[in-house]
């Protein structure tokens, strides 16, 4: 098999489900492109900010991205390539975009609030709080992960540091000139840009040294300054800068593997068990963010929302982003699939990012860019989009500890809802288990995200049916995810007990049990009404 019909025909059903399925869910849910959204009517200059749709498809595309869509794909190749091309294609169109797109109206219908808030409004409040208390922890593990992550890409890659550094004084000089200074978004995203490749240069000439734990702790001082600050002085303009980089990336791949037309040297199917993971369920967890997460839902409801500019955008940033990323998780499966497998497990031992940019890097030097230039700018490409999700997950943890502990309509609220305390909780536990007591709890991170997004289809579709619009085209993924993610945990605590790895059994039945509670709950209201 061709990799050049790979891409292809992804693409062509891509924009076929955009142009369709995409326009026929909108209908369905009732977007009113003449409805104001929380932006205009809570516009407070920090959260609430009315966005054109290119920057703020440029923020949610960056803070989803990261390295899921590229890890998952790869680490689940040992299945095969047509079984994780097949997941990629119907959960991006079917379960993911629909997930994605249905929690950004659903949030702007609830005054910008996040899932959990959802919940409660729809389910009640001991709903809200399970969820809530579930949200806050998994974002723990993305804080934690992608710290751990951005500090060792730093300690390794040292040029990928110094341009990154020098990303967030460019995207501090944009955001004011563009929001204060009335700059044209034109004039100086073209300059921006041309300052943000320069800047891969010179990261190249002038690396920054630095150790993994230094690193850490500069990180967590960043995360906790970027989660209070305004979202138009560095988060909102940095990542539409950086969206840029990812863009350029794609493209870039996508031409190379147009002229280059590698032949697929993976298998097309390996087996049900493979090195004693089974198909069912690991592949739907191991993909991901290729196909569907859980942390979109709280992307989508807990920034996007608050800067969505029109309704009609919701399916651009919503729908849209999530089927870019399945282009991407594609991308990342042929890196995997082109080379034989004795060299995938070469590269493997690197990390699958090493085999994406190594993969990414030969097929643009196919149009002249050399492979070692085209494999560190890739590099620098995921690190950026890791540093991205780090800082937009702590600013959703502010939000979702805050929304826990406020009380509605009271005079005086706890300190616990002060935004520099919510914040500084979040950064202390995140980076301590960063720095020591994460990777214990690593294994269970995929269940955990793909039980989010279980739990926030089934908000959705509590939120639709209560309020008289369709709702089915949730139902079959919200049910899919739920078992998926249910027998992968039965998997992880059969395994950990044999291995008394008791933390890893406790977390596992503590999800199980908030999964079934939940999904009880929801019964009750979605379908037990349909019987009366």
């Amino acid at each position: 098999m061709n990799a050049f019909w790979l891409i292809i025909v992804s693409i062509i059903l891509f924009l076929g489900a955009y142009a369709t399925y995409g326009k026929w869910l909108g209908e369905q849910w009732g977007v009113d492109n003449t409805r104001p959204t929380p932006a205009h009517t809570m516009e407070d200059g920090i959260d609430y900010i009315p966005t054109k749709p290119a920057v703020l498809l440029g923020h949610h595309f960056s803070s989803i991205a990261g390295a899921g869509p590229i890890n998952g794909p790869i680490q689940a190749a040992i299945f095969g390539w047509v079984p994780v091309l097949l997941w990629i294609i119907i959960g991006s169109i079917f379960f993911g975009g629909v997930h994605d797109y249905g929690s950004l109206v659903a949030s702007i219908r609830h005054k910008g609030k996040s899932i959990g808030e959802v919940i409660g409004i729809n389910m009640g409040h001991s709903g809200k709080m399970l969820f809530s208390a579930f949200a806050w922890l998994t974002l723990l593990l993305v804080v934690a992960a992608f710290t751990n992550i951005v500090a060792n890409t730093f300690a390794t890659v040292p040029e990928a540091a110094s341009a990154s550094m020098m990303f967030i004084v460019l995207a501090v000089v944009f955001g004011y000139a563009v929001y204060r200074k009335g700059v044209p978004m034109g004039i100086a995203t073209v300059i921006g840009v041309a300052i943000l490749f320069f800047c891969v240069y010179l990261g190249r000439i002038f690396p920054l040294t630095l150790s993994v734990d230094t690193w850490i702790i500069l990180l967590m001082v960043y995360i906790f300054v970027t989660s209070i600050a305004p979202v138009w002085i560095l988060l909102q303009p940095r990542d539409y800068l950086n969206s840029f980089l990812l863009y350029a990336m794609i493209a870039g791949a996508v031409v190379g593997i147009v002229i280059y037309r590698p032949s697929l040297q993976l298998p097309a199917f390996t087996g049900f068990i493979v090195n004693k993971q089974w198909l069912f369920p690991m592949l739907f967890v191991t993909v991901a963010c290729g196909a569907i997460s859980g942390f979109h839902s709280l992307v989508g409801s807990g920034t996007t929302s608050k800067q969505l500019d029109t309704e009609h955008d919701a399916k651009l940033i919503g729908y849209g982003g999530m089927l870019i990323e399945g282009v991407l998780a594609v991308i990342a499966l042929i890196t995997a699939a082109y080379i034989s497998q004795s060299e995938l497990g070469e590269l493997l031992k690197g990390s699958p990012v090493n085999v994406f940019s190594s993969g990414v890097g030969v097929f643009m030097e196919k149009f002249g860019i050399p492979f070692a230039v085209g494999k560190s700018f890739v590099a620098l490409a995921v690190s950026a989009f890791a540093l991205t999700s780090l800082d937009t997950a702590t600013r959703l943890n502010r939000f979702i500890f805050t929304e826990f502990f406020e009380k509605e309509g009271a005079k005086k609220q706890s300190i616990l809802t002060n935004m520099y305390v919510s914040t500084a909780v979040t950064v202390l536990i995140g980076g301590y288990l960063a720095k020591g007591g994460f990777a214990k709890i690593w294994p269970i991170f995929g269940s955990a995200n793909q039980l989010l997004a279980a739990l926030s289809l089934l908000a959705i579709a509590v939120w639709l049916k209560n309020t008289g619009k369709n709702y089915k085209m949730l139902v079959v993924p919200m049910v899919f995810m739920l078992g998926v993610t249910l027998f992968a945990l039965v998997f992880l605590i059969k395994n950990n007990i044999a291995a008394q790895n008791w933390i890893l059994v406790f977390f596992p039945v503590l999800l199980f049990i908030l999964a079934l509670v939940l999904a009880v709950q929801g019964y009750k209201i979605v379908f037990a009404k349909d019987k009366e």
